[in-house]
């Protein structure tokens, strides 16, 4: 049986998304409670990876397993695990799909939020939630910048040292960038 879940995740103390011998991920976690309650060892493939610190708000994976259970068990069953393992992961949704389904290659599209404070002083509510910038940023310019990276083009000056991808030509379908009081909230839409 293949289950869908969709999850979101405090990344602050996470090593990102891929388990990795060096620190706690949230992949990690989810593997180990899967396991919690159905003692069966199984990879979970997300949509896409996140790095050291970053947050999901809807993170969508797989993952198989010889257990028929209900979505609302999957999903229960999960959370109560993560708790006991004070994982700062939850499972949100939960789903049973056909083996058809892949979260990385049937994704249709990522989405990102990235949020910068902007003013002098920082923020202990917002800690690990936003970069601060304490000069002033002409929010005006960056929407003008930001009309260059729209569409098809080749970012491989973007590209990590390790990057997987077979080709560094990508599509950014949505660069919206606006000031809300101190935050400069940046939302990014592309296919990967």
């Amino acid at each position: 049986m293949r289950y869908k879940i969709t999850v979101e995740y405090d990344g602050t103390n996470l090593v990102g998304w891929q388990r990795q011998k060096d620190g706690p991920s949230a992949q990690a976690f989810l593997e180990d409670a899967i396991y919690g309650f159905s003692h069966q060892r199984t990879d979970v493939f997300a949509a896409g990876r996140t790095d050291a610190g970053v947050h999901a708000l809807g993170q969508v994976a797989h993952f198989d397993l010889d257990m028929d259970l209900s979505e609302f068990k999957m999903r229960e069953s999960l959370n109560a695990l993560l708790r006991e393992l004070q994982a700062p992961v939850a499972v949100i949704n939960a789903e049973k799909v056909g083996e058809d389904f892949h979260a990385r290659f049937s994704a249709k599209g990522r989405g990102y939020i990235y949020r910068i404070l902007n003013r002098r002083g920082p923020s202990p509510l917002r800690t690990n939630r936003v970069w601060l910038v304490s000069y002033n940023l002409d929010v005006a310019a960056m929407q003008k910048g930001a009309q260059y990276l729209l569409g098809n083009h080749d970012f491989s000056s973007f590209r990590g040292a390790g990057c997987q991808a077979l080709s560094p030509v990508k599509t950014l379908d949505k660069l919206d960038i606006e000031r809300q009081g101190e935050e400069i909230i940046f939302t990014v839409e592309a296919r990967s």
